[in-house]
């Protein structure tokens, strides 16, 4: 435990009226939902908002409970709490298990929704067997491993060795609690994730990654007097996890965006148009669902405008139909906005760079067939006042391909001048098919379920590459529930999943060796 932090939190976090409003019990849409324990666990972190780098009420109120259980807390200095529970009887001097997820979540929600996600609870709704949020993220990435991990560390009838439950911080964010996990804060020897969103699969590796930051200061001219404001909007997009979805072809509205752009640049030249603002997407690992662009146009040039935007989207819709059908292209005319205009060789620059610059799969795995080995996100996109912003997310299995391909992003950007920051990298977690953990648990999924688990290794970043590498000799595995969405709103959880995935952590950690 680090001086700057306490082990234990001696009262309940004070929250907004409007969270503390919720009262998060059993009831609708959690009422009948089993595993109890777990579904009221999950009620608690919907309750308290927990966007990444803001989940101190949330870590607090977790603390406060293992405190009031008579559990050991322990908080490192970057946020992240382990909270511990001594062996079954007879098994108190086993080798001890980790039980690991991170406390933050994605924050999407659909344009209007007006959700606050430092003050509003998650209102999920059940339909078809499935928990959703309908307009925003639902949070179950990793909400559901978390409250798995809290019943575990609750329930007083199961067998177990030592438990530890690790509760990470800034996951989505770029890995930061992770990163910055303090050495000697676990005992364990086995570690098992829950933050992978398919049942019946176990997975022992990951992709690791890191971050492309452009920044381009460009220059600006008076905008010419008498042109009319306009905002075009491309929306109805799908969206989704950077790394599960990125091999789905959907669409980026901001790529999709800056194409419709480019083609009324070809078409009409700087002359008909100025570029005054563009933005798209909110989140460097969820894929963007909606851009905008706010421009100034010459009047007499208007329908040939709004001829030309039809045209592409026409054509946007014709790609991507089965993929993405309910996209949607949309000018609307502003009122004055004060404020210069993109100057033309600079928007020419910065709309071609954009253009050029990768998004999606970049190549798929040689030793593990029907996996991405690398991807990029273009996932945040900002330009106004004089400034453009960008974030490429880079994942690959292969850390010397993910520093290639964010390389090769740098040097694009670098060819009109930006600068361009290579942050946030970490480590993948490389497989071993040979893991004794992986063996038992292959065994105990068939006991339970008949059939064999899936194995696999997955094009997202989890943290037990960082944590392995921190804590060598751990035996690691990954599973969780069905996750469907996960980083875009209407994201949704199987809630027969979680029963069974509470299912075989239980039988799991009573089949741990007893050494």
């Amino acid at each position: 435990m680090t001086d700057s932090a306490p082990s234990s939190v001696s009262a309940a976090p004070t929250l907004s009226p409007r969270v503390a409003a919720y009262q998060p019990t059993p009831d609708f849409p959690f009422a009948d939902l089993q595993p109890v324990a777990v579904w009221r666990h999950f009620a608690a972190l919907c309750a308290i908002p927990r966007q990444s780098k803001h989940e101190a009420a949330l870590r607090d109120h977790l603390a406060a409970w293992a405190e009031g259980r008579g559990l050991a807390s322990e908080q490192d200095g970057v946020g992240n709490l382990v909270i511990r529970k001594p062996g079954s009887p007879g098994r108190e001097q086993e080798a001890g298990v980790i039980l690991q997820g991170h406390l933050d979540m994605v924050c999407q929600q659909n344009s209007g929704t007006g959700h606050d996600f430092q003050q509003d609870p998650i209102r999920p709704v059940l339909k078809d067997g499935w928990l959703l949020a309908e307009n925003t993220t639902l949070g179950a990435d990793n909400g559901i491993g978390v409250a798995l991990a809290l019943a575990a560390l609750e329930a007083d009838g199961l067998s177990h060795p030592p438990l530890e439950v690790l509760l990470t911080v800034d996951e989505e964010a770029g890995m930061g609690g992770a990163l910055g996990l303090a050495p000697g804060l676990l005992r364990g020897r086995y570690l098992i994730n829950i933050d992978t969103e398919e049942w019946g699969h176990l997975y022992l590796g990951c992709a690791g990654g890191m971050d492309v930051n452009v920044t381009y200061a460009y220059s600006s001219e008076p905008a010419p007097a008498g042109w009319t404001v306009a905002k075009i909007s491309l929306t109805g997009l799908s969206g989704g996890h950077s790394g599960i979805d990125i091999h789905k072809e959907r669409g980026n509205a901001i790529k999709l965006l800056v194409r419709l752009l480019g083609e009324l640049g070809q078409q009409l030249g700087a002359e008909a148009w100025r570029l005054l603002q563009l933005e798209g997407g909110t989140a460097r690992n969820a894929l963007p669902r909606e851009a905008f662009a706010t421009v100034i146009l010459d009047p007499a040039c208007l329908a040939e405008i709004e001829a030309t935007l039809a045209t592409g989207a026409q054509a946007l819709a014709r790609e991507l139909k089965g993929v993405e059908n309910g996209l949607s292209v949309r000018l609307s005319e502003l009122p004055s906005l004060a404020g210069p205009a993109m100057a033309p060789a600079a928007q020419r620059q910065l709309l071609a760079a954009l253009n050029a610059a990768p998004h999606g799969v970049a190549r798929m795995s040689m030793s593990v067939p029907g996996i991405v080995e690398t991807s990029n996100n273009l996932g945040v996109l900002s330009v106004a006042n004089g400034q453009a912003r960008a974030n490429f997310m880079v994942r690959s299995l292969v850390d010397s391909a993910a520093q290639a391909h964010a390389r090769r992003i740098a040097d694009l950007f670098g060819l009109i001048g930006a600068d361009c920051q290579l942050t946030d990298g970490y480590s993948g977690w490389k497989p071993n098919p040979d893991s004794p953990l992986l063996a038992l648990a292959q065994q105990v999924y068939a006991a339970q379920f008949g059939g064999s688990a899936q194995v696999e290794v997955i094009h997202a970043g989890l943290e037990c590459g960082i944590i392995g590498a921190k804590y060598p000799g751990l035996d690691m595995l990954s599973f969780g529930p069905t996750i469907h969405g996960a980083h875009a709103p209407g994201e949704r959880v199987e809630v027969e999943t979680v029963a069974r995935s509470w299912q075989f952590l239980v039988a799991l950690l009573a089949a741990l060796p007893r050494v």
